[in-house]
């Protein structure tokens, strides 16, 4: 086998790259050193700006295939027909640390699907968890500020964390999940994942349904508890990065069941929890789990940076039978996401190889811009209408129209008749068993109690003992004993 020859990136050969050209042995270097100043150059600019959350995460390649007829629901086409197949990428991510953060600690996991449909790509963003701390998008700076390193000293501080939900009591339920069992995940391969929010598909004859995504993982449900947790930080802060590789790498494919929930849009106005209020479930006693499909990730990226670091997901990337709802948290990351990776990775991150429609044509009038690959023949025209033969649009809607009505301004939400911030909570409580309920009280108390001021410790208490007496009670004493010590 041939030696490769090393070029520069012009694509001229390189003579020496072990040694610096200078004026005379051991004299200054020269500007004229191209391939020194280029390899330089290339170095200081090698880091992009990291995502302000979900940095950390880990990814990889595979399929989803449909296994249950649900063209009564949607007229999606890579849903259309039982055994079809679309290439899938999916990215996992630890939410509130930094690009250099660890895998085994207590946070929420995104769980972000890309779907390479011939209809286009259609992303799924959602968490390890069915709900999520806020329901308004404008209280989302806030709340990921609390939770990220403060400005003067540098570190989470439990003040900041706390102090946020003493006044968000929306996040009672989200922090049950969170301080409870499922808190820290084993590995990527042992959580479920969920949309989270809920989603509007629409059939062939036009009907409307409401739906919340769940995907069940195959391999068992595993975490790890707070103990286990800082013990594998210290052995391995990469460990679910590493769990991933080289589990796809022996060829044991992790996979997920995935299944709905169906609302007919006609029920939601009615129903007793604000159906798109992303702080709540639906209880499947309500609306019972539907399987879809299978996902299978059996192919681990050749390139961390270009392939998981540059994967974009944008929750209003969607495809003809799917649209979004009114649910205000993702009205809010219909703009954000996108936005995001605009800012990230340029205006046409979309054209990078892992962001780019793997099974559908792309055709439209966007041109030029930082990175820009597709220019189209010298015969097209960047508008439309033209006389040129352009793309024209279908005139037909992706999902099915919503109705609107009211006065334009700042509202709550309607409330519906269970639409409080704490009896989902409660019922979580009381579903754990003595055990869980144990763990539970004591991660919270282990966080809570290094609060300074004792004014935000009673509100937070003050939203537990509203969820369940029991609960409060534990959680208070608790928050006491470790306070007195």
């Amino acid at each position: 086998m041939s030696q490769r020859v090393l070029t520069t990136e012009s694509g001229a050969p390189v003579a020496d790259n072990q040694n610096s050209a200078t004026a005379g042995a051991g004299g200054p270097l020269l500007i004229q050193d191209q391939h020194l100043l280029e390899k330089l150059a290339r170095f200081n600019r090698e880091r992009i700006p990291e995502r302000v959350v979900h940095a950390r995460g880990s990814g990889a390649y595979g399929y989803f295939e449909v296994t249950d007829d649900v063209t009564g629901f949607t007229r999606a086409d890579f849903l259309s027909e039982v055994g079809r197949r679309t290439e899938t990428f999916v990215r996992f991510s630890t939410v509130a640390d930094s690009l250099g953060g660890a895998d085994a600690v207590r946070d929420p996991r995104g769980f972000a699907l890309k779907f390479y449909t011939n209809e286009g790509n259609y992303d799924l963003v959602g968490n390890n968890t069915p709900v999520f701390f806020i329901k308004d998008p404008l209280k989302f700076p806030d709340f990921i500020h609390s939770q990220k390193r403060d400005p003067f000293t540098g570190r989470q501080e439990p003040d900041n964390v706390w102090d946020f939900w003493a006044h968000s009591p929306e996040s009672t339920h989200q922090i049950t999940w969170l301080m409870g069992d499922r808190g820290i995940p084993a590995s990527y391969r042992h959580m479920n994942g969920f949309g989270s929010h809920t989603y509007r598909w629409t059939n062939a004859q036009g009907e409307a349904f409401f739906v919340k995504y769940h995907f069940r993982t195959n391999q068992g449900v595993r975490s790890l508890s707070a103990e286990q947790g800082a013990e594998q930080v210290g052995k391995d802060a990469n460990s679910h990065q590493t769990d991933l590789l080289q589990a796809i790498e022996r060829g044991v494919n992790p996979s997920w069941t995935l299944h709905v929930q169906v609302m007919p849009a006609a029920e939601a106005a009615d129903y007793r929890f604000n159906p798109f209020d992303v702080t709540k479930v639906w209880p499947h006693a309500d609306y019972p789990l539907q399987r879809v499909g299978r996902l299978v990730l059996d192919r681990n990226p050749d390139n961390v940076f270009a392939e998981v670091e540059q994967a974009a997901f944008s929750p209003n990337n969607f495809v003809p039978g799917i649209g979004p709802s009114p649910d205000k948290m993702l009205q809010g990351r219909l703009f954000a996401y996108a936005d995001a990776q605009r800012y990230r990775l340029g205006v046409n991150h979309t054209q990078l190889p892992v962001n780019a429609p793997k099974a559908a044509t792309v055709d439209h009038y966007g041109r030029d811009g930082l990175h820009a690959t597709r220019y189209g023949s010298r015969q097209d025209k960047n508008y439309e209408p033209n006389s040129y033969a352009g793309p024209a649009q279908t005139g037909q809607a992706l999902a099915a129209p919503l109705a609107v009505d009211g006065w334009t301004g700042t509202h709550e939400a309607p409330a519906h008749t269970k639409d409080d911030d704490f009896f989902q909570a409660g019922e979580l409580y009381r579903l754990m068993s003595a055990d869980e309920k144990d763990r539970l009280v004591a991660n919270i108390a282990g966080g809570l109690s290094q609060v300074t001021r004792d004014d935000v410790i009673e509100k937070n208490l003050a939203h537990f003992h509203a969820a369940d007496a029991d609960y409060g009670r534990r959680v208070e004493e608790a928050v006491r004993a470790l306070r007195e010590d």
